[in-house]
């Protein structure tokens, strides 16, 4: 696995060394966006609104909008600074409680812990300490320039980092527009529904649910191969620029010139001959 993140964790005297790697991937499928006519794919280019011209990455900078139109330009050695000054730090377990005691709105992403070396008893001693005590760690982490609140806890038979939202993150439910206030419930409708859910209540196996939708669009897609609709893209013309062509100019102004000096170049004459006087 990539590692994501190294550094080390630590609950009281207690330090870890780890490493953090991602325990999820994105499956979606990815498609393409190409030129109805030619079937190329589109380039999306960075153009300046301002002089509408194309910006390379080394001309680009970071800026904060505190005001319409108003930017605080932040220099790229400032951001490396405070980004290696925090990463450096150990990340330190601040609180322990009970996983309940978080609703999933709050978790983000999750990472799987690993030891570094030298780490192994330390980190099984944090994985047992949680196993015993049922609760989860609450912890600080900056990765890849954000500052994340985090929860170590066991999965299976690791330890496992999950990023999750700071509170004022999550919007309040309080702004949720047309939300029904409480309606008068008839006690057989209510019984009804709940007879439903007594019906489908199971334990929660993750292998039976499938994303059906990647799984047909897949299918569409093979098919279409196996059928051989398929289209391939035009080959791009490489573009003539102008510093090219007056270039390009130049050279054949430049023979044109020294093709018609040697045209109208004058023929030089042949010098008189000396004649001897009789004597």
């Amino acid at each position: 696995m990539h590692t994501v993140w190294k550094g080390s964790i630590s609950f009281g005297l207690v330090n870890i060394p780890v490493k953090l790697h991602t325990a999820t991937e994105n499956k979606d499928i990815k498609l393409r966006q190409l030129h109805k006519e030619c079937h190329t794919p589109i380039n999306y280019q960075k153009v300046c609104s301002g002089c509408d011209q194309e910006v390379k990455n080394e001309d680009i900078v970071k800026a904060y909008e505190y005001a319409k139109n108003k930017f605080v330009v932040l220099d790229e050695e400032d951001l490396d600074q405070l980004k290696k000054e925090n990463e450096d730090k150990a990340v330190e377990i601040i609180d322990f409680v009970k996983l309940e005691e978080i609703d999933p709105i709050y978790f983000e992403k999750s990472y799987f812990m690993a030891p570094d070396s030298g780490g192994g008893k330390a980190y099984s001693l944090l994985k047992k300490a949680l196993e015993e005590s049922g609760k989860i760690g609450v912890a600080k982490i900056i990765i890849r320039s954000k500052e994340q609140l985090a929860v170590v806890r066991v999965y299976n038979e690791t330890l496992i980092m999950e990023t999750i939202h700071f509170p004022d993150e999550v919007r309040s439910s309080h702004d949720v527009p047309n939300v029904p206030e409480e309606a008068k419930i008839v006690q057989k409708e209510l019984d009804t529904a709940l007879l439903l859910i007594d019906q489908l209540t199971t334990e929660f196996d993750p292998e039976k649910y499938t994303d059906d939708y990647r799984t047909a669009l897949m299918e569409l897609i093979e098919q279409k191969k196996t059928g051989k609709k398929t289209v391939t893209a035009t080959e791009r013309k490489q573009p003539t620029t102008s510093a090219n062509v007056t270039e390009l100019m130049a050279a054949l102004q430049a023979s044109v010139d020294k093709t018609k000096k040697k045209k109208t170049a004058p023929k030089k004459r042949a010098a008189p001959s000396k004649t001897k006087k009789n004597a």
